[in-house]
């Protein structure tokens, strides 16, 4: 990849920054691959143009029809998908890295067009539960209803996944008839860019349906109104700032946030050193740790275990590390890449060494790692570093301080009833795994455990075959967390769609909501104009 300035996709057309542009460089070489800037794009006109030009033609389409599209862009970009696995290594990911994020984020949006092509009718509204009766004799009821908004939503997408999370968002949105602003993580933006241009080339999307910022935001949130939606991905410092934004506060604009989190992974109680849920457990943690590099969300943080079976743990994990091959991601040999930046780099090295104060590093070398490969050697490497903290109950910083690379740290639990104190101790996080084969342990962990996780993954001997693992948010179960994850929610199927839309309670006599709604209501005078059903000639 030569040295590519990077081009913004605003009112239907593709142009450059007028200046000021920010270097990207690879993640392994340290060359610039790319250049970006969104200097001289007028902000409050492309809002106007998505909300003016993009709604309209999106709301006159129905939820079939928005399927029908959102499948086609997927499978656009299954069609082109070398074009990124090509630009996938200078982001510091291997090519088992670049599926979840390049395949991954395309069937993403086949999954989602699935789903609402078989939950959504062929039409502008969704029907929201049953008939209220609220009169005694049933002239006067109440339907819930969702309709679109009539604004923009504006999409702020992290580095870890340019592909997958920008179509994790946009497949959801462009099924409610809601056009899309996409702001791309400019460490990654190349990828972001080279995914939408594939979509905008596709021909699929009426115009004004998505655009790209490839540079800053600008002043785009001062001109955000109520009918407008922000879903934003990543760390909580960031979105502190953007949901205190003066017109978010003002105009209450929904906010919805994925942020990062401090996720644990649970040995039950039941586990022994040879039992088939310890191996398991071991595994999962070193795969969280080592793909992506650890740059992913809902990574393994904290991995919890039965005191009595720390040791054995800790040196079954270490073993496992010890093959992780570093280096350059196009040789066949490594099995793990770099982190993003260099900038990136020195930020997870800060936090291993907050990290160190409170837990002791048993596995890696924050400053040194074996690469392989002779141009990698200036890149964003790091160890995998396993740390062990002894006393988490009077540790802090182990719930409270993430390293966004390939860093966990291994802590013990005396009982139950403290593993599921420890595992709530992250305040609020994405996901959290149990290795367990015993039912009634899943019970308590489940119960006791779900008010502050997102997704709760249960694997044992049975289902370690089929599982998708502790790490892998599927389009058809929600993503997202209380407290410290954002407290925000995205995919889950139809639930992500909803999130675009706007819930109403329409009332009214039963001849008006069966025109409204467009469904038959008891009471309501029945249609005899058009032939029964039965009597339709099909063929």
């Amino acid at each position: 990849m030569t040295d590519t300035v990077l081009q913004n996709f605003a009112l239907g057309e593709w142009r450059c920054g007028d200046g000021g542009f920010a270097e990207i460089r690879s993640a392994i070489t340290g060359h610039t691959v790319a250049r970006t800037s969104s200097a001289g794009l007028d902000f409050k006109a492309m809002a106007e143009f998505a909300r003016n030009v993009g709604g309209p033609a999106l709301r006159a389409q129905t939820f079939q029809q928005r399927a029908a599209m959102v499948k086609a862009l997927g499978l656009a970009i299954m069609e082109r998908k070398e074009e990124l696995y090509a630009l996938n290594p200078h982001s510091g990911a291997t090519r088992k890295d670049g599926w979840i994020d390049i395949e991954g984020g395309a069937g993403t949006l086949l999954s989602t067009a699935s789903k609402a092509k078989r939950e959504l009718p062929d039409d502008t509204i969704i029907l929201d539960g049953a008939i209220e009766q609220i009169s005694r004799h049933g002239t006067f009821m109440a339907q819930h209803i969702y309709t679109s908004l009539r604004g923009v939503a504006v999409h702020i997408n992290a580095f870890n996944f340019p592909v997958w999370g920008m179509l994790e968002k946009l497949g959801p949105t462009l099924i409610a008839g809601l056009p899309a602003i996409i702001k791309p993580a400019t460490p990654t933006a190349y990828l972001a860019e080279a995914a939408f241009r594939i979509m905008i080339e596709s021909g699929l999307l009426p115009e004004g349906a998505i655009q790209l910022i490839v540079g800053s935001p600008g002043d785009l949130f001062d001109h955000l109104t109520g009918q407008d939606v922000v879903s934003f991905t990543g760390s909580a410092s960031t979105a502190s700032k953007l949901k205190t934004h003066p017109a978010i506060i003002r105009e209450s604009v929904r906010f919805i946030a994925e942020q990062d989190s401090l996720n644990a992974s649970m040995l039950g109680p039941d586990a022994t050193e040879d039992s088939p849920e310890f191996d398991l457990f071991v595994k999962e943690v070193v795969r969280e740790m080592t793909v992506k590099a650890g740059q992913k969300c809902t990574a393994i943080r904290r991995a919890l275990v039965p005191a009595a079976l720390l040791d054995a743990a800790q040196n079954a994990i270490a073993a496992r590390l010890a093959q992780t091959t570093l280096g350059d991601p196009g040789l066949e040999e490594v099995r793990m890449g770099a982190l993003v930046s260099r900038s990136q780099c020195a930020d997870v090295q800060e936090k291993i060494s907050i990290l160190s104060g409170e837990a002791e590093i048993v596995f890696g070398d924050a400053k040194t790692a074996v690469i392989i490969g002779d141009d990698a050697q200036s890149g964003a490497f790091i160890s995998p570093i396993l740390l062990r903290c002894n006393d988490p109950w009077a540790a802090k910083s182990v719930h409270e301080v993430e390293a966004f690379g390939p860093v966990a740290t291994l802590m013990p639990y005396k009982d139950f009833s403290d593993a599921i104190n420890l595992a709530n101790r992250g305040g609020g996080s994405l996901v959290m795994s149990l290795f367990t084969h015993d039912p009634v342990i899943a019970h308590h962990v489940v119960r006791n455990t779900g008010a502050f996780h997102g997704r709760i993954a249960i694997i044992n001997r049975d289902s370690a075959k089929e599982s998708t693992g502790h790490g892998s948010p599927l389009p058809m179960l929600v993503h997202g967390g209380p407290g410290r994850a954002g407290g925000g929610e995205e995919m889950g199927g139809v639930r992500g769609v909803k999130h675009y839309m706007q819930r109403s309670a329409v009332q009214g006599s039963p001849d008006i909501l069966a025109g409204v709604t467009g469904a038959w209501v008891n009471n309501a005078p029945i249609e005899s104009e058009k032939p029964h059903p039965f009597r339709y000639k099909f063929g």
